[in-house]
């Protein structure tokens, strides 16, 4: 079977549909390392805006732009000081504007970041908040009285390290942030709050934006008792039974010593999420993607309550994909849950961000051929029920950087060093070029190190070889995207032996067959009784089918028309 790459008509047809997110293939955009247009050594808009023709041709659907706000960068833009304004060393509004030009005349829908549960403490709100009690915008925060003995008013941890509660000696009261110091939490609980964060989501919707990713959307609302979380019973069971990737994590950070049922997951949400949809039905074709901040059974129970009704999110994402665990039941179960949980709802798949380990090396220890895995896993996000994110690199299969501790800048990493090294080496800069001075990112010095085993893998060299991770991706996204059940169709499972995945999607009469196998050793999957199957050739891998049965190479991947 020849497999035709679609042209940019066809990729335009489909600009209308105002569903265009239900099965999307959104690629994530770190804007500090995906390309530098001035030398200063950090990436910024009109860099981004130079590259956008190689996602469109790499076969996405969608950006996602991590924040580019005004911000003092405490936390490399999640603390924003302006909602409403680009931060210098990225560009400027004009530059943002021709982005959002540029990628719509690719066939592009372009996402941001809205980081709304937390303000810069340099944001204007917050100066004004913490100058008095009585001011207007005292209540804007969430500000709590210290316990008689001078502590804080609650357990409460923060996610970075240490209590949610930092003293403020203007107001002689705690304020709370889950994250850094310089963070502060706004008060969902007032409804002026919610109003004015309405009205900067408003404001880039109106710049053109297709759409939003809602940074940590489970943190908005905190309980007005202020109550004490409880111990998280669950995760220090997991630990006690020798699972050392949770014992890991909870002797890292005390954060997951608790359940967190009162700071976070509270049922005030939902009544923000509602309105937010309503603005968003505004804009035809406006969407949302929740991020889903939780590590714990709970994540999945959350992304179906907030894409449930469509009346809430379009779609969420949580971190079940993004952590160790490297199994055909782990895979399965989760997206069975998520079926069984949200019928209604629509998820978001994606295996590496900016937050984590990318996944060539987190599930390394998986496999001795990098590429193969990560044409494997390619071809399985992206046949998985739902939308997919793609982080930037993960295309051309980049590894996790081992930043040396003088050159780390993530202030989680320089605070839990040397058991966690941050977040750093997963965002260092693209490489666009092998034999350019770092790598064809910046002519200046680089924020972060580019590291010199990504020089290899960089664009232009897999741009010019056909059996490239790059051209895997490049082919299959093509290639899904002129088959709608692959977008739109439903998923069953079926029952496979060992660390093989098999499932069926079907759409409108037209069904497909998929297959992986996770493990390095050759595996065999039996068709079930009655099932013909037409073998999709062209697509890298090959699997075949003998007598029933298709057999699969070492983590390999089969696919069969279903007739």
């Amino acid at each position: 079977m020849n497999i035709a790459i679609e042209t940019r008509t066809a990729k335009q047809a489909s600009v209308h549909d105002p569903e265009w997110w239900r099965g999307a293939v959104i690629y994530q955009i770190y804007p500090r390392s995906f390309q530098d247009s001035n030398g200063d050594g950090i990436g910024d808009l009109p860099g981004i805006t130079k590259r956008l023709a190689y996602i469109a041709d790499l076969g996405a659907d969608a950006i996602w732009l991590s924040p580019f706000f005004t911000s003092p960068m405490k936390d490399f833009g999640y603390d924003v000081s302006d909602y409403r304004d680009v931060d210098p060393i990225f560009g400027t509004l004009a530059d943002f504007d021709a982005l959002v030009a540029e990628a719509h005349r690719l066939g592009l829908k372009v996402i941001i970041d809205q980081v709304l549960s937390h303000t810069s403490d340099l944001h204007p709100w917050f100066k004004e908040s913490r100058s008095s009690r009585t001011n207007p915008k005292a209540d804007w925060y969430v500000w709590a009285d210290p316990e008689p003995d001078g502590t804080p008013p609650n357990n409460w941890l923060s996610v970075f390290g240490g209590p949610s509660w930092e003293w403020d000696s203007r107001r002689r009261q705690f304020y709370m942030h889950n994250f850094l110091i310089e963070q502060p939490d706004l008060n969902f609980h007032n409804r002026e709050v919610q109003d004015a964060l309405l009205d900067a989501v408003k404001f880039w919707l109106d710049r053109g934006v297709d759409g939003f990713r809602l940074d940590t959307v489970n943190f908005y609302f905190h309980d007005q008792e202020l109550r004490s979380n409880p111990p998280d019973r669950e995760m220090q069971s997991v630990a006690a039974d020798g699972d050392t990737a949770s014992d890991h994590r909870l002797h890292t950070n005390p954060y997951n010593f608790q359940d967190h049922v009162y700071d976070k997951n509270r049922p005030e949400n939902f009544g923000f999420l509602k309105r937010l949809r309503a603005l968003l039905e505004q804009y035809p074709g406006a969407a949302a993607v929740g991020e889903v901040g939780e590590d714990s059974s709970r994540s999945l129970e959350i992304m179906a309550a907030y894409t449930s009704g469509r009346d809430k999110l379009h779609m969420c994402y949580t971190f079940d994909f993004l952590g160790g665990s490297f199994s055909a039941r782990h895979f399965r179960s989760t997206v069975e849950r998520v079926e069984a949980e949200a019928k209604d709802g629509w998820p978001c798949w994606s295996f590496s961000n900016h937050d984590v380990t990318r996944y060539v090396s987190r599930w390394g220890a998986y496999t001795s051929d990098p590429a193969r895995l990560a044409k494997l896993m390619a071809s399985l996000i992206l046949s998985l029920k739902g939308s997919a994110s793609l982080y930037e690199g993960e295309e051309l299969g980049l590894t996790e950087a081992d930043i040396a501790y003088e050159d780390l800048v993530d202030p989680s990493g320089i605070r839990f060093w040397p058991d966690y090294k941050g977040r750093d080496g997963c965002r260092t800069p693209m490489v666009w070029e092998s034999k350019a001075p770092n790598g064809g990112f910046t002519t200046g010095k680089p924020w972060l190190p580019i590291p010199p085993e990504h020089l290899p893998l960089a664009a232009d060299q897999q741009i010019a070889a056909r059996e490239s991770i790059f051209q895997h991706y490049r082919r299959f996204l093509h290639f899904r995207r002129t088959q709608p059940v692959l977008i739109k169709g439903s998923i069953d499972f079926l029952e496979a032996a060992g660390e093989v995945i098999a499932f069926r999607r079907d759409f409108e009469g037209a069904a497909m067959l998929c297959v992986f196998n996770l493990s390095r050793e050759p595996a065999t999957f039996d068709l079930p009784a009655g099932l013909l199957a037409e073998t999709i050739k062209d697509l890298g891998f090959a699997g075949k089918i003998e007598n029933g049965r298709v057999s699969l190479g070492g983590q390999e991947a089969f696919f069969a028309r279903l007739r």
